[in-house]
């Protein structure tokens, strides 16, 4: 069964590792694995003192992963990396000393790491059942570089997107990211056991250079000022027809992997893949020649050629 329950938000005061602390205990006894309490909270006391001592707000904490492999997660909003521990910390000294920050979190970990994101950073470890009897796991650490963007060329189409639905947008654009995350960090930390997963993460990175640039700057004033629907003129190259195309069907098989637990994230819900995929095909269609389709006309059960405005 995975694990996807809602994030604790804490405040940047005293009190937050202790509240962080209650909460992964919390959820480790719901879920039967008391044996990762003593573990689960030493880690997460270190990395919540981490994020309020060297990171900004907004800070939360959040468990994830299955009841067999939990992970539990501290984001932050500072895109300042972690420092690793030393390689050769002490296991003996270990636990009689104070303040060693991310060695003690190695040492409650059979797995940890970050992944550094545009907007802040995630650190995680997957809590071991008996705290300081093995050899402190090396970090997974894992970055979204920002690529620099080209100018567009000349054969660039500008497509039109009618009735665009701010919020479904959001949503999905937040979904999409906790799925590329996933792919990410196995790809990185789990690659015998998901030799697939570098692949999908390489195939969603070309997915992401052939969206438009300018959509998420609109959809981010449209929020901000209380909109619900825009229509929204965007740039596209006619090369990312190809792979908006394979994306369309990779979408609804990362959906399956999650439906079978064979993948962490939640799958996309049905009005987030409705709003999916009259989103990508409106960019082939467009880039296609063809007219535009308004999002509340779409019908996601007809072949792409046969959508037209009434």
């Amino acid at each position: 069964m995975p694990l996807n329950k809602a994030p604790l938000t804490l405040s940047q005061n005293p009190r937050a590792a202790s509240d962080a602390r209650s909460w992964v205990a919390r959820i480790c006894r719901d879920l039967g694995r008391d044996d990762l309490i003593e573990s689960a909270q030493t880690g997460t006391s270190e990395l919540v003192a981490n994020a309020i001592l060297h990171g900004r707000a907004p800070i939360s904490v959040r468990m994830r992963g299955t009841v067999t492999h939990p992970r539990i997660e501290v984001r932050d909003g500072s895109p300042k990396a972690p420092t690793a521990p030393p390689h050769a910390a002490d296991p003996e000294d270990f636990l009689a000393t104070f303040g060693r920050g991310l060695t003690l979190v190695a040492m409650s970990a059979i797995a940890w790491g970050a992944s550094m994101e545009p907007n802040g950073k995630v650190v995680w470890f997957e809590p071991t059942s008996i705290l300081g009897d093995q050899e402190p796991p090396e970090p997974v650490f894992d970055s979204v570089v920002a690529t620099h963007e080209e100018p567009y060329s000349e054969r660039a189409v500008e497509v039109t997107l009618l009735g665009l639905d701010v919020n479904l947008a959001k949503s999905l654009s937040q979904q999409y990211a906790e799925l590329h995350r996933e792919l990410r960090l196995l790809a990185v930390s789990h690659q015998e056991q998901y030799p697939l997963a570098a692949n999908l993460s390489a195939m969603f990175a070309s997915y992401e250079r052939q969206l438009p640039r300018d959509a998420t700057l609109a959809i981010q004033r449209a929020l901000r000022a209380g909109e619900s629907f825009i229509d929204l003129t965007v740039t596209v190259e006619p090369e990312a027809s190809e792979i908006l195309t394979t994306m369309l069907e990779m979408f609804d098989l990362a959906d399956a992997f999650c439906k079978a637990e064979r993948l962490l994230s939640i799958q996309r819900t049905p009005a987030q893949r409705e709003f999916h995929i009259w989103y990508l095909a409106e960019l082939i269609r467009q880039i296609a020649g063809e007219a535009p389709t308004p999002f509340a006309q779409f019908d996601p059960a007809e072949p792409l050629g046969n959508q037209q405005v009434s």
